[in-house]
């Protein structure tokens, strides 16, 4: 591949990444974020957040979240248990700020949210080369591309930066 075809094809995968994954509407500071939608609750961060990143709420609907939550002891291969009042209370909160609409009119396939429709639309042209480099490993570390993902929400195009 020329220089000039790597350039265009990496322009157009940071197009892709970019396009279209902002969470709810623009803040008055003009910044996508997590503060368009539900605030992350401190106990959410504090038990998620430890293994992986804290990913909106809104990205799933209230009937994946909550078989997400009754099936910690098998969590994508770990065992995530938590006490029950913990798990009730990550419950309310995800449920509660759940999403719905079009980007959640759907369970994905193991409740995943590289498996729902909308991320597999918003990531379709993304090689799988791309998906496999040693700073992404896989399409649940938005963080890799998505610079203001994890300490922000903030999935905004302006924040991509696409690692080499």
């Amino acid at each position: 591949m020329s220089a000039n075809k790597f350039h265009r094809a990496r322009a157009i995968l940071a197009g892709l990444l970019l396009g279209g994954l902002a969470v709810g509407p623009v803040s008055a500071d003009g910044d996508r974020s997590r503060a368009a939608g539900a605030p992350l609750l401190p106990l959410y961060k504090q038990e998620c957040a430890a293994c992986h990143m804290a990913y909106p709420p809104q990205f799933l609907q209230a009937a994946s979240w909550q078989r997400l939550m009754q099936g910690l002891p098998q969590h994508f291969g770990s065992d995530a248990s938590l006490d029950p009042a913990t798990v009730k209370a990550l419950s309310t909160w995800l449920t509660a700020n759940a999403g719905t609409g079009k980007r959640a009119a759907e369970n994905p396939p193991q409740d995943r949210i590289t498996r729902s429709a909308w991320f597999v639309r918003k990531h379709d042209e993304v090689s799988a080369a791309s998906w496999k480099l040693p700073a992404v490993k896989s399409a649940a570390n938005c963080a890799a591309c998505h610079t203001q993902a994890d300490s922000k929400g903030n999935f905004n195009e302006h924040d991509v930066r696409i690692p080499r």
